[in-house]
């Protein structure tokens, strides 16, 4: 029975693995993926570098991956979504061994026997277990792109696995080599993800329970204490001293000695290795054995962290993406420590409401120069009048939201137990606990949560009368909800059948419950802890929190074992196990399909990427904003080559020297951008921001001159307070050479007559950055020789330039117009917006350039796609407008006529219905009556079910009444019911005007 068990254990968990692998390959996306997809494919493809801290071993094996498209570019992304799906098969192969393991150790304490009965048993709960976290929400939706999470899901479920193997092999010779390999593995792991670090504390416990016959408090605190040093070892001494360390030793060879770069690192590592060389040799003369251990783990740990080697030798090399480029030892310490980004307070620090009193200095801050290393700064630690121990309400540009949250009254401040209200209510319950539910009671909706409100991204299980206790309005759910893909309710029978896993768990074994609850807590709530993230993330976070949702599927496999166990007769036991199988992993299964089904997806490089490139002239600047409005457009360029022309500028980046240097460069084929300050006077340190001194100068200032001072070393032009160059003045002006504008085509035929002698705009910061500087610098040299263009961004962004930013459709092209006197020929007032248009060219973005990814077939739309689909209705409603206004109906008719054919058919929120209630006005004036009550209906039938809905939560829930939705939909129904009477369509007017009656009473009753 032993050899049937081996090989039913091995044969049966890899099916597990097919089977979820097979799910995984036909549900991936077939191309680019929203978020870091963008940027990981093209980095991989090309060996690039993402940016911090870097995942150089996933790039490289992804790269591996990426010749499976045979040269095929389009199918790249593919292949790498498809290295996922294999990654996470395994992972579910690998979680099917544990949980038999973990079971195995139960069955063999209680009887030395393997029945045929208890291996039914142990490889049902292995089924049921692997399968259930193989179709969890969270650990899906990872499996079908190219991020690091699936992969790094596969080493924590290796590593665990592998504790699991030394635990039943301690007793034999040479045991721990199964030590040595976790050390390799969770050092490979590095380059990856740092998630994976957090199961040291667990690994710690397995060895103090194997070990310890009599386990005491005092053990327990002695191994608690040891992991957390061996952890903070790892993630502080390996992966970063490590590196100071080089970089001083680099410093002191090159500075002091006068030698070349490098040599300091040199001798550092030369130093390491014998040092560890010597240590290991006297280990074993001396017959030291856990000495040897130790020092064979820090060898391995480092020889797996090694693949960040490759982050050095090709930031060395500068291909297109090289974030923070580190070519040198200080930049990459700056890499591998997120310097590029802010740390959070973890156990002392401010309120949101503190107020800065001193600022000292910290680390210093060094810059490669040609022939040593220059310390250009420091780090600046600021002290506050107000701190607290365990802050967790620090962010000053989320107060109100704390005060809110916190129901925090006028000028009162926050204090302790604020901070314990916040972590305990949102940080753990919004940004975990309802991660939790989601994967194992079901999920409300996929609209982000994160602000707590009764509609959007709850869990919700199914069963009515609990879920209308916790959020209201359940009986009266409108047909949006109940169609929704990504309503997904599975009843709480994978919760419930987890808490029974857990249980008899405790039972029979409570030190290896114990093990499995650290690793639920070190994957879950330590992570909350450790992030300490402020709320409103720019997008849900439970893809970090996976690992605690592995841990609890092993519950899940573990509570098969206790049903079947609570089941009298043999007989039985068969139908026990299907009655899992098919309530727990098949209902996710068939609930998540429809919602993870990406396999027809094309949304982010199409409708996204590849229409925001359309939207360029050839040769163009567009300046993005934000990383996730980046990385797609740098996947359609550097591995698609769709347009190779168009120099991408983030403007966040571009603060950045590092960032500055590259866009001197060609990229692609793409000319270096018109930069002509001197590299050495925005270097790393060197103007890293000017402040605004105010010099009341009246006229607007030549941005030469500005530029002239604020690049200028000499001493009359610094400030007298700071000493250092400052900006004299906000208002901004650049001349224009007519002749220039007119030859490159900038405006459109007919708006010659607009063209401005000068451009002059009020700057909108306090200071100016590294990278308003080079903006600056662009604008004065370009000469309208590049067309430059901007995404929507906030306007504090745009350096105050918006009132010559034309809107052309999903991009706003800067051009040298005042079109403030211009006539309906420009721009219609009666538009949705006020920002003026170039109709035409929006006309030929909309309905000859853009590409539409069937978004009109697909049954799932996921959030990010719906946010990009309100652009484009919005532009179809603006450009009809104005051929309406233009006397241009026919045109209009085949605007509306390409949006309804191309946009999704159902309405997708309330906002959305403003849109689609313009369209029907311009389907009314450009009389085509049937189309405009066609689209009334459907956005009336869709407003009356969402505010029955709202009502009816107001009515259950009477403090959650979400009043600015109830005042839109009742406002269009009126706007609606107006328009349908304006133009005599008496069957509609009757109908609005009866739904309206309606809620209105609704609307009374509740309010009295």
């Amino acid at each position: 029975m032993e050899k049937t068990y081996k090989k039913l254990n091995n044969l049966i968990g890899w099916s597990c693995a097919l089977v979820a692998t097979i799910v995984y390959f036909f549900t991936k996306e077939p191309t680019v993926s929203f978020w870091d997809c963008g940027e990981f494919i093209a980095a991989s493809y090309k060996l690039q570098i993402v940016h911090q801290p870097g995942a150089p071993l996933f790039l490289m094996l992804q790269n591996i991956f990426s010749n499976l498209a045979l040269g095929d570019k389009t199918a790249l992304a593919y292949w790498m979504n498809t290295g996922s799906a294999i990654c996470s098969g395994l992972t579910v192969l690998f979680l099917f061994w544990t949980i038999t393991a973990l079971a195995r150790k139960i069955f063999s304490i209680e009887s030395a026997v393997l029945s045929q009965t208890t291996l039914i048993k142990l490889l049902s709960a292995g089924t049921v277990g692997a399968l259930t976290f193989a179709f969890s929400d969270s650990f899906w939706f990872s499996a079908v792109e190219s991020e690091v999470y699936a992969m790094s899901a596969l080493c924590t479920s290796i590593i665990f696995w592998l504790a699991l193997k030394w635990e039943a092999h301690e007793h034999e010779p040479r045991s721990a080599k199964w030590l040595v390999l976790i050390a390799y593995i969770m050092g490979l792991s590095i380059g990856v993800h740092l998630l994976n670090l957090l199961t040291i504390p667990v690994l710690a416990f397995v060895i103090f329970f194997k070990r310890t016959k009599q386990v005491t408090m005092r053990g327990v605190i002695k191994y608690l204490s040891l992991s957390f040093l061996l952890l903070a070892a790892i993630l502080w001494g390996v992966i970063q001293y490590i590196i100071k360390a080089a970089a001083q030793f680099d410093f002191f060879f090159v500075n002091t000695l006068g030698l070349s770069f490098g040599t300091g690192i040199s001798v550092f590592i030369s130093l390491l290795v014998t040092a560890t060389v010597l240590g290991i040799r006297y280990s074993i003369k001396r017959n030291k054995v856990q000495l040897n251990l130790v020092l064979l783990c820090f060898c391995f740990i480092l020889f797996g962290y090694s693949s960040f080697v490759m982050v050095f030798i090709r930031g060395d090399a500068n291909p297109s993406l090289n974030n923070n480029q580190p070519d040198n030892i200080f930049s990459f310490l700056e890499y591998v420590t997120r310097d590029q980004y802010v740390s959070n307070p973890l156990i002392t620090g401010k309120y949101f409401d503190s107020n800065p009193i001193a600022v000292e200095n910290g680390a210093p801050i060094y810059r490669k120069d040609a022939n040593k290393y220059t310390v250009v700064g420091h780090k600046s630690i600021y002290k506050y009048d107000r701190t607290t121990l365990f802050p967790r309400v620090y962010s000053e540009k989320d107060s109100e939201f704390y005060k809110h949250w916190l129901h925090l009254a006028e000028n009162e401040h926050p204090n302790f137990l604020s901070n314990l209200h916040f972590f305990s209510t949102y940080q753990a319950g919004i940004m975990f606990w309802r991660y939790f539910m989601w994967n194992f009671v079901g999920r409300q909706n996929d609209e982000s949560g994160q602000l707590g409100n009764l509609t959007d991204g709850n869990w919700a299980s199914g069963i009515k009368v609990i879920d209308n206790m916790r959020l209201g309005g359940q009986y009266d759910l409108p047909s949006s909800a109940k169609k929704d893909p990504s309503s997904n309710h599975f009843y709480f029978l994978p919760f419930i059948l987890g808490l029974i896993g857990l249980f008899w768990h405790y039972r029979h074994n409570k030190k290896d419950t114990s093990i499995l609850l650290l690793l639920f807590f070190f994957t879950g709530l330590a992570i909350v802890l450790y992030l300490n993230d402020t709320p409103i993330q720019p997008r849900e976070r439970d893809y970090a929190y996976v690992g605690s949702f592995y841990t609890f599927s092993i519950w899940i496999g573990l509570g098969v074992i206790a049903l079947t166990n609570f089941v009298k007769k043999n007989t039985h036991i068969i139908p026990t196990v299907l009655v899992c199988l098919f309530s727990v992993p098949f209902l996710l299964l068939y609930k998540g399909w429809d919602d993870h089904d990406r396999s027809e997806k094309y949304t982010t490089r199409d409708l996204y990427a590849r229409n925001y490139l359309a939207s360029c002239e050839p040769n163009a600047i567009l300046f993005t904003y934000g990383d996730n409005d980046t990385f797609p457009i740098w996947y359609a360029q550097e591995v698609e080559g769709i347009r190779p022309d168009v120099r991408i500028v983030n403007i966040g980046y571009l603060n950045s020297d590092w960032y500055l240097k590259q866009m001197r460069k060609k990229i692609n084929q793409s000319a270096a951008l018109p930069i002509t300050i001197e590299p050495s006077k925005v270097d790393k340190g060197v103007r890293d921001y000017l402040v605004y001194e105010d010099y009341h100068i009246d006229k607007a200032v030549e941005i030469n001159d500005l530029l002239s001072i604020m690049l200028s070393d000499h001493p009359d032009d610094k400030s007298d307070r700071s000493g250092e160059n400052f900006l004299p003045t906000k208002k901004m002006k650049l001349s224009i050479n007519k002749s220039e504008v007119i030859a490159h085509k900038v405006v459109p035929k007919g708006w010659e007559d607009f063209i401005t002698d000068s451009m002059e705009w009020d700057f909108n910061r306090d200071y100016i950055t590294r990278g308003d500087l080079a903006i600056l610098d662009i604008l004065k040299n370009n000469a309208w020789k590049r067309p430059i263009y901007f995404v929507s961004i906030p306007p504090s962004e745009t350096l105050g330039l918006s009132k010559y930013l034309v809107n052309e459709g999903l991009l706003n092209k800067l051009m040298p117009v005042d079109l403030s006197k211009a006539s309906a020929t420009v721009s219609n007032e009666t538009a949705p917006n006020t920002q003026y248009t170039n109709r035409w060219g929006l006309y030929n973005n909309l309905m000859h350039q853009y590409t539409w990814a069937h978004v009109n077939k697909l049954n799932y739309l996921d959030p990010l796609t719906r946010n990009v689909i309100p652009q484009y209705t919005n532009n179809f409603n603006i450009l009809s407008k104005e051929l309406v206004a233009a006397n241009q109906k026919a045109e209009a008719k085949k605007v509306i006529d390409k949006c309804l054919e191309v946009m999704p058919k159902q309405i997708l929120s309330m906002n959305q219905a403003v849109d689609y209630y313009f369209l029907s006005d311009t389907l009314y004036e450009v009389d085509e009556k049937t189309k405009a009550n066609e689209l009334i209906k459907r956005n009336g039938d869709y407003i009356t079910e969402q505010l029955n809905y709202n009502l009816a939560i107001a009515k259950d829930k009477p403090n959650a009444v979400d009043e600015r939705n109830i005042r839109l939909g009742m406002g269009l129904l009126n706007a609606m019911m107006d328009n349908s009477r304006k133009y005599k369509q008496h069957d509609m007017e009757k109908y609005l005007d009866n739904q309206y009656a309606i809620l209105e009473r609704k609307i009374t009753a509740i309010s009295q």
